[in-house]
């Protein structure tokens, strides 16, 4: 997950906006999307620290497992991040995100993005069949959306 949309983001960096934010909001989107599909039976698609702790709080994933997952997820993001820092020694803010206004606007706006975002992800995630078949494109389409339109802020 971060090795795309993170390497989207210092792609159009290093390459003047050949992807566009668009491109970018799509990467994020269709990235979570098919891990989701890929991975979810295996690992529940635990790729975001606070899913793995919604999960834990809302007592749908157990608390001795949570540790190696997220150390799985930090291992994860360090080394996709070190692979495309050696991939593009030249990037500026590697995929960095930085607040376009106040630090407060930010925090709020990240807050709210999330929180919709566990929402969706704790009942598409855990429902009926029906539900379970479409969380992919229910949370991807959810990142896309929020990329979309706060990313650049």
């Amino acid at each position: 997950m971060m090795f795309c949309g993170t390497g989207a983001m210092i792609i159009d960096e290093t390459t003047s906006g050949t992807v566009t934010h668009v491109g970018v909001a799509i990467t994020w989107g269709l990235i979570v999307m098919s891990l989701i599909y890929a991975l979810g039976e295996t690992s529940g698609a635990h790729f975001n620290p606070a899913v793995t702790v919604a999960f834990t709080v809302n007592k749908n994933f157990p608390l001795k497992e949570v540790l190696p997952y997220l150390a799985s997820q930090f291992i994860g993001a360090i080394t996709a991040t070190s692979l495309l820092k050696y991939l593009f020694p030249t990037s500026v803010f590697l995929g960095a995100t930085l607040p376009r206004n106040t630090a407060r606007q930010s925090l709020i706006l990240e807050i709210v993005l999330s929180f919709l975002l566990m929402v969706v992800i704790l009942k598409v995630a855990k429902g009926s069949k029906e539900q379970g078949l479409f969380a992919g494109i229910a949370i991807g389409s959810v990142v896309l959306l929020e990329a979309m339109f706060a990313g650049p802020i």
